[in-house]
């Protein structure tokens, strides 16, 4: 997801080196992207959809094989940031305009158009920030993951066969409320770098096998729930934090009075 980082061992990535592998994965989520906007320009929002899901695939693909293989470079980072804002930027903001928002007029495409700012203030900031410092948590929602929420929104409305205002009204808050969480400070856990020992490696892939089944009886379904939960996992932890550190302080005090 996102860009190609730098390796565990801190080296810099090498400059000017271009690596096929990665190189490859990444063009296929970005002609996925650009499928996505076509489709949605033609009215297959289905189509559009599914093709913003199998993006985000390929991007979380693409920075795992090059870390694997150690063809990690600048050229695989930029590359990968340009085409993420095209399949997770322009393509949702398009899908989510055509579909729902362009009744709204002046306030459908401006909801649109900062959808697509802010996931590239997303992707400017994270590529500013040391990659290496922290690996387990993302600053702010991940932009495949907003870009998931409207794919898997379409999907599961079409499905539950939900139409008119509120379908429509649901999509344009969900637009501004994905776009503040991709430059918030709420923290995401980041699945990029799974540490797993041993001994729980085999629970592991258990879990995977159950998560699959899971999301093989209902995709529609259980996939914009499971985007739901990760959605609302920044700011339910964020609230937590506050009441725990809120009873820290007045448990603190009592102690000094």
């Amino acid at each position: 997801m996102f860009a190609h980082q730098l390796s565990k061992k801190g080296s810099e990535p090498g400059k000017g080196k271009i690596f096929l592998l990665p190189s490859l994965l990444t063009t296929i989520s970005l002609f996925s992207g650009f499928y996505a906007i076509v489709s949605a320009i033609n009215g297959f929002y289905f189509n559009s959809a599914v093709a913003i899901i199998i993006a985000a695939v390929f991007d979380g693909l693409d920075g795992r094989v090059a870390r694997l293989t150690g063809t990690t470079s600048r050229f695989g980072m930029e590359y990968d940031s340009l085409c993420d804002l095209v399949s997770f930027g322009v393509a949702p903001a398009v899908l989510a305009y055509l579909w729902t928002l362009k009744p709204y007029g002046r306030y459908g495409w401006l909801a649109a158009f900062l959808y697509v700012a802010t996931t590239a203030l997303r992707l400017a900031r994270f590529n500013t920030q040391d990659t290496t410092s922290s690996q387990k948590m993302f600053t702010g929602l991940p932009c495949p993951a907003a870009a998931g929420m409207i794919a898997t929104s379409v999907l599961f409305c079409q499905f539950m066969d939900f139409s008119g205002s509120i379908k429509d009204k649901a999509m344009l808050f969900l637009v501004y409320g994905l776009s503040y969480l991709m430059v918030s400070t709420h923290r995401y856990v980041s699945f990029k770098h799974p540490e797993t020992t041993k001994a729980k490696t085999f629970q592991a892939l258990v879990a995977m096998v159950l998560v699959i089944i899971v999301v093989a009886t209902e995709p529609q379904v259980t996939l914009f729930l499971l985007g739901l939960m990760y959605i609302l996992s920044g700011p339910l932890v964020g609230a937590y934090r506050l009441v725990v550190k809120g009873k820290k302080e007045v448990k603190h005090q009592e102690e000094i009075i």
